[in-house]
């Protein structure tokens, strides 16, 4: 049998902070979201600590009774500590640099080593088929470690929430994308 992960991204919240809740349009897309994930079979729950993933991922885990377990290295990338009102060129940057790095921030290549050993740590466990629940930038380079075509350009086209399926097979990963923003 394959190994499977749904990598979600959080629903919409109010905030970049590790503290942001989740929107009252936030709340309700969590709810779908346990309803699609309900779908499939799922034996554990992974989790970036951050509130906005935890509450999009909480009415899941409650329909389900998998306990939520958190794990900082699925925490949002921190671009720099300086402010930047030209982010969004900043982070556009570091998709074509891997090792490009701001003030007291972390490199594509940095955070991507993060969530890519919280997944290897995975494939090593007994687990066949879990959710891992992060942040967009995190998820775009989890899916480019695995296929380079996915960049900056695609990680505009995610959604809150987002939803991919990765399957490891034969020692090789595939994924798609299953979730559909008007599910």
């Amino acid at each position: 049998m394959e190994k499977r992960i749904y990598l979600v991204r959080h629903c919409q919240a109010e905030g970049q902070p590790p503290e942001s809740q989740l929107t009252v349009e936030g709340i309700k897309q969590a709810e779908e979201l346990a309803t699609f994930l309900s779908l499939f079979k799922v034996d554990r729950i992974i989790s970036s600590p951050y509130l906005r993933a935890v509450e999009t991922i909480k009415p899941f885990s409650q329909k389900t009774m998998i306990e939520i377990e958190t794990d900082e290295r699925l925490a949002e990338r921190l671009l720099s500590v300086s402010s930047m009102p030209d982010w969004f060129e900043k982070l556009k940057m570091t998709f074509s640099d891997m090792e490009l790095k701001y003030e007291g921030g972390e490199s594509s290549k940095e955070a991507m080593d993060r969530i890519v050993q919280v997944v290897n740590e995975w494939i090593g466990s007994d687990a066949q088929s879990s959710v891992i629940v992060t942040h967009g930038n995190l998820m775009a380079l989890l899916l480019n470690f695995y296929n380079q075509t996915f960049g900056f350009d695609e990680w505009q086209q995610l959604s809150n929430p987002d939803v991919f399926r990765l399957y490891f097979k034969n020692n090789e990963v595939h994924f798609d994308r299953i979730w559909e923003k008007n599910y």
